[in-house]
């Protein structure tokens, strides 16, 4: 594991948390403006996904910016193989910014050293998150909004819950294999460059910020699968019922 300098709540420190935390109450809002109060669960699924596309597009987003866009330059080539971008004089990542999105980016990085640099592994992975990730959570917020229209017909609503449960069913697979992939490699190597004796580091920013997306894709899939059984089953009790009359 990293050794680390314990957890320091100073200003710049509390404004990284509570820039992280503040997508919450604004999609709170929005699934209260968009969602009736009658649809509890498409209430939830609208929340989690409108935070889940904000902070793959703004948090996440930010790290991508600051991975291809912030960098030092060193003297000679003293940088090893492999070289991101192929810029050999060149070392890239958010500890070499100076913004905002650096400055949160460096105190992530005190949980979880990779966070800090260009690490192939996870910027291929944000890639992934960012580009697909994101714009299928708000694809999903749109679904929500027309599935829970009772001014549109039936057979309108009724497909866009079919590529609901499709879209939030791939979305959840894959916001697990990005967690598997993004911490299995630690677990293989001894957490070599986690911080996990500071509580905070290790309860709030590794466990708290990144099981949410275990969590909540899993009872995605459970519901996903509960919404799959009920279609089958009701399409087979109309087929048995439509032969029956034959």
């Amino acid at each position: 594991m990293a050794s680390s300098a314990s957890f320091t709540l100073d200003v710049p420190t509390l404004l990284c948390i509570a820039f992280s935390l503040s997508f919450m109450p604004i999609a709170y809002l929005l699934s209260k403006a968009l969602i009736p109060a009658s649809q509890t669960r498409n209430r939830i699924l609208f929340f989690w996904h409108a935070y889940d596309a904000l902070t793959h597009l703004f948090i996440e987003g930010s790290f991508l910016y600051e991975c291809f866009f912030s960098y030092a330059t060193i003297a000679g080539i003293h940088n090893t193989e492999p070289f991101f971008l192929n810029q050999r004089d060149r070392i890239y990542g958010p500890a070499y910014g100076t913004g905002p999105s650096a400055r949160l980016w460096q105190e992530y990085a005190k949980a979880d050293r990779r966070w800090a640099g260009a690490d192939v592994t996870v910027v291929s992975l944000e890639l992934l998150t960012v580009f697909l990730g994101g714009p299928a959570a708000l694809y999903i917020c749109y679904l929500l909004c027309r599935s829970s229209n009772e001014n549109i017909t039936p057979r309108a609503r009724g497909s866009a819950k079919a590529t609901l449960w499709a879209v939030a069913l791939s979305l959840a697979v894959c916001e697990l294999y990005g967690g598997f992939m993004t911490f299995a490699p630690e677990w293989l190597t001894g957490s070599s460059q986690l911080a996990t004796e500071d509580p905070v580091y290790l309860w709030f920013y590794l466990f708290f910020f990144n099981t949410l997306w275990v969590w909540v894709p899993l009872w995605v899939i459970w519901e996903a699968g509960k919404e799959l059984h009920a279609a089958f089953v009701t399409k087979e009790e109309v087929q048995t019922s439509a032969r029956k009359f034959r």
